[in-house]
């Protein structure tokens, strides 16, 4: 078996090994095992590593370790969480913390535990006849991890399960069709602690007598159903379409290396971040040490209680990984698929395979580049392929598309599509400032999604900096100034010198240049470097003061720029399950003030992270499936190369890419197309 590379995931052979050595350490315990994943190694060895390894594969390797988080039930406290890292190499445990008032993850088999506990409690069921639903009724519960509020002690897990009907009898009916007016609290030992009845329009408060359920808000399945059992026919006006590469693919991939055109990267996936880029090189130039969506957080906007509890961290409370889609051929991903299998484990220590988590391919992406030199009427165009790495991850109600392109130009462009079902509330016909009625009785609150890429340069080295530039127009009229009509404009640059947030500004066209002062490029005389394309988002709507707020501090600006840290991973803290604050970026950069050994970020080892998102108020186009909404993070080499990157692709032609004209469909049946 090869030894595996410093950066590839654990093996379902390592996990058993972290999980044997672990309950040797806890012995005569009974450990829950919520995290056996891998430790990356310090960044120091790792670049020493990079940089000899690249040229000969003969440097000393950094030691292999595993990051475990087990919870233990203990006598004192319900559910008692310890991390312990291991050395996988020489068997022995590193670091053994206890970590007292955090939480792991959300535990799927918990949640089932605390709907079905919810089923049982005989007034749950009182509660739930009283409603009198209507016949044929089945009752859904769905949990959801309690966002901290600031009314409940957080020192024990509580679960919010929020109840809904499905009328009709087929497994995928859409239940969000009907939410009733039921949700109930469930403790860490799954007991019902209290009951509440919604409130069904703006000035209603939550109740403690239930109200019998509207029967007028029954609508046809047609209005709120999307799965095509339940649908009428879909049109038949849209033909086949296939993607066809007679060669093969133009990439390789060895083990989790990948290697396409003049790109080559790691592959890597996790429980939390789910799909992970490390050591991305074009021509062998090192541009980007880790590339990640570091954390996603779906804050609700209703204000009224108990609403405000819903507030989700996508990958710090659910993971990406664990809720990362098996991938299928001719479905997710078009042509020729790679894909890379995930491995996580059980609560026992097993491994746990992920099928098909990411999914590897090309695509054609339009013209790359074109000139038709106007005397002659010769045209020469190129068209641009790019190469997709894509993972999907189903979160309750919604999916999200997490996709990394790369391109000939050595751009890369991160995309996230958001999809799936609304989360929705009863109502009562009425309208609220803060919704969207998409059924009877189905209101859809506003929410935001907010989503911070971790973006970890290595732009021609490791000491880089952030570089602001803005484009102002030149004063007229003014004596030191030559711009007697007025047209002129410039640009005026600064460096960040120091840890913080900045935002953006389209009036001024701000740019975020990643740069190596170092390296100076031979023609321009500027540093080399890579400038960010930031998705123009609003920022986090609650207020200041909120737990939303504190517990999502990197939501507060569009840019932040840090000092690189070991296990600074994320922007809202290692633990987000019913965190109160105080440990996100924000803090971090706080805590760091006035020490320029810790906090300086000029010609340093520097993170750059972007914050993006969806202010997403509800069309009634959103339902009952939404449409994917696009959201696009670019990085584009400034003054990096002597030239257009991409003046080397080949120039299409069409015996190359054998198009057909419509109505001669059998022209190419032979395999050879007529020249147009």
């Amino acid at each position: 078996m090869s030894t595996p590379h410093p950066f590839d995931p654990l093996s379902p052979g390592e996990i058993v090994k972290a999980a044997t050595i672990v309950r040797r350490e806890l012995q005569g315990k009974d450990p829950n095992f919520r995290v056996i994943t891998l430790k990356e190694p310090p960044k120091r060895e790792m670049i020493s590593f990079l940089d000899g390894g690249h040229r000969d594969q003969t440097h000393p390797r950094p030691v292999r370790a595993a990051r475990v988080q087990v919870t233990i039930r203990g006598d004192s406290c319900p559910n008692e969480m310890v991390e312990l890292i291991v050395n996988l190499d020489s068997g022995l445990i590193i670091k053994k913390e206890h970590l007292v008032g955090k939480h792991p993850y959300i535990d799927s088999a918990y949640m089932q535990a605390a709907e079905k506990a919810c089923r049982a409690d005989p007034r749950v069921e009182a509660e739930i006849q009283s409603l009198k639903l209507p016949d044929g009724a089945k009752v859904v519960v769905e949990p959801w991890a309690y966002a901290t509020d600031g009314m409940n002690d957080m020192s024990a897990r509580t679960t919010m399960c929020w109840f809904y009907m499905r009328l009709v009898d087929h497994p995928d009916a859409n239940y969000y069709a009907y939410p009733l007016d039921l949700c109930a609290e469930v403790s860490e030992d799954l007991q019902v602690t209290r009951i509440y009845h919604l409130p069904s329009s703006e000035d209603e408060r939550i109740r403690k007598d239930a109200r019998p359920y509207d029967h007028s808000k029954v609508h046809p399945t047609a209005l709120s159903e999307y799965h095509p059992d339940l649908r009428p026919p879909p049109r038949t006006t849209t033909k086949p379409y296939q993607v066809i590469q007679p060669e093969g693919p133009s990439f390789s991939v060895e083990g989790n290396l990948l290697s396409w055109e003049k790109w080559s990267m790691r592959v890597g996936f996790n429980y939390r971040e789910g799909l992970t880029l490390h050591d991305i090189r074009y021509e062998g130039r090192s541009l980007f040490y880790r590339l990640s969506l570091a954390e996603m957080f779906v804050p609700y906007g209703d204000p009224r209680t108990p609403y405000p509890r819903k507030g989700a961290f996508d990958l710090g409370n659910d993971g990406a990984g664990m809720n990362a889609n098996n991938l299928r051929l001719g479905c997710d991903c078009l042509g020729l698929i790679k894909y890379f299998d995930g491995w996580h484990n059980t609560a026992g220590g097993e491994p746990l395979k992920l099928p098909n988590v990411v999914c590897c391919h090309e695509q054609d992406d339009g013209i790359l580049w074109k000139h038709t030199n106007h005397r002659t009427q010769n045209a020469v165009v190129t068209r641009s392929r790019i190469l997709v790495l894509q993972t999907i991850i189903t979160v309750s109600n919604y999916e999200y598309i997490f996709a990394f392109h790369f391109s000939q130009d050595a751009s890369i462009h991160y995309e996230v599509r958001a999809t799936g079902i609304l989360s929705t509330a009863p109502i009562n016909n009425d309208h609220v400032g803060y919704g969207t009625v998409v059924a009877p009785g189905v209101l859809a609150p506003y929410h935001q999604h907010l989503f911070s890429l971790r973006i970890d340069p290595a732009i021609d080295g490791h000491a880089n900096s952030l570089q602001v530039e803005e484009s102002h127009a030149m004063p007229i009229n003014d004596p030191d100034v030559h711009n007697p009509l007025g047209v002129g404009y410039t640009t005026q640059s600064k460096i960040i010198t120091t840890e913080g947030g900045l935002d953006l500004d389209f009036a001024s066209n701000r740019t975020f240049k990643i740069i190596n002062e170092g390296k100076v490029n031979p023609i321009t005389g500027t540093p080399v470097g890579f400038k960010l394309l930031p998705c123009y988002s609003q920022m986090l709507l609650a207020h200041p003061q909120s737990y939303h707020a504190r517990r999502s501090e990197f939501g507060s600006h569009a840019v932040w720029v840090t000092r690189y840290q070991d296990d600074e991973l994320f922007p809202s803290g290692q633990h987000t399950m019913q965190s109160l604050g105080g440990e996100g970026i924000s803090s971090t950069i706080e805590s760091r003030k006035g020490d320029v050994a810790a906090s300086g970020v000029r010609n340093e080892d520097i993170v750059v992270w972007h914050t993006f998102g969806s202010t997403h108020n509800p069309r009634i186009e959103d339902w009952p499936v939404m449409p994917s909404e696009k959201m696009i993070v670019g990085l584009k080499p400034v003054n990096f190369f002597t030239g257009n990157p991409g003046l080397d692709v080949a120039v299409s032609t069409q015996e190359q890419n054998q198009s057909v004209l419509v109505g001669d469909e059998t022209g190419c049946k032979t395999g050879v197309c007529p020249r147009l």
